[in-house]
């Protein structure tokens, strides 16, 4: 399966949501989900952000920044940033869970309520040029590495 992940940052703060399912159900988290059949990836990244924030994003805001794979899993996702002037009004709760803005400091602060590996890539993916391919080794819901390979052009 192929997913999204997306943070949308707006006057230096990031959009996350803490999640009502699975997987990480009850943590901080990029927005993102299932890419449907026949949707490009950017097509479902601009209707991910609709469907779980209201935001009406154009693809010209919305910034490849790598990929994210796990384990020995075939599944993997493509990471986002979106920029935005329009900030909406939280927290708030939705159906995916509570959408609510975040400093960078806040997400990095060693804090147990952010999905585990976020931490370990964000930076990157916020401020460097380079696109990475991320590959995290989990036992059950235990982080146990993280690494970090440039994507050549």
């Amino acid at each position: 399966m192929v997913y999204t992940l997306i943070f949308v940052l707006t006057e230096n703060k990031i959009l996350l949501i803490n999640r009502e399912k699975s997987p990480w159900k009850g943590c901080w988290n990029g927005l993102g989900g299932k890419i449907e059949a026949n949707e490009t990836v950017v097509e479902s990244t601009i209707r991910e952000l609709k469907e779980e924030t209201g935001l009406d994003v154009l693809e010209k805001n919305v910034i490849y920044k790598g990929k994210l794979t796990w384990n020995t899993s075939s599944d993997y996702l493509h990471i986002f940033i979106c920029y935005t002037d329009t900030l909406i009004n939280t927290p708030v709760k939705t159906r995916e869970g509570i959408l609510d803005y975040k400093s960078l400091d806040w997400i990095m602060g060693h804090n147990l309520g952010v999905a585990h590996n976020i931490p370990f890539f964000i930076e990157s993916v916020l401020f460097e040029e380079d696109l990475y391919d991320y590959h995290c080794i989990f036992d059950e819901d235990t982080l146990l590495d993280v690494t970090k390979e440039k994507v050549i052009k």
